[in-house]
């Protein structure tokens, strides 16, 4: 059970300092070199952490299964950094701009789901989403 939920509780804790440093760059800082210390930071942490995740390649051999999506997500990551540094820059709320920006993520991931991978999707979903276009327009107001 504990490995069920463990990744949601490792997703949520970091969106929670993720959003905090975020907001907590300095305005008067170059974005990206905010950004290069981010990945700096990361490669690190990744290479000490990469022999803790057991397999039966080396290090070199692990690359071997990397395909295109390593680079789309390395780009992807890099704008929605960019865009939540630029978001709280302009004047976004720490409370509103993640939530603003989550729900419409959400509800854009719903016909990708649907039509790429298959995934259900119920009445009670769909009551859910008609309440999160309506909590978008309330927050908003």
């Amino acid at each position: 059970m504990f490995m069920y939920f463990f990744p949601i509780f490792l997703i949520v804790t970091s969106n929670v300092i993720y959003n905090i440093c975020q907001k907590s760059t300095p305005q008067s800082a170059n974005p990206f070199s905010a950004l290069l210390v981010t990945y700096l930071t990361a490669a690190l942490l990744t290479l000490i952490a990469f022999p803790f995740y057991k397999t039966d390649k080396s290090f070199f051999q692990s690359f071997s299964d990397l395909n295109w999506t390593s680079y789309a997500l390395g780009a992807a990551i890099v704008g929605l950094e960019l865009g939540y540094l630029l978001a709280y820059r302009v004047g976004w709320n720490l409370s509103v701009g993640s939530l603003v920006a989550n729900i419409i993520l959400a509800i854009m991931l719903i016909p990708i789901g649907i039509l790429f991978y298959k995934e259900g999707f119920a009445v009670n979903q769909i009551i859910g989403v008609v309440f999160c276009l309506v909590g978008l327009i309330l927050i908003n107001k």
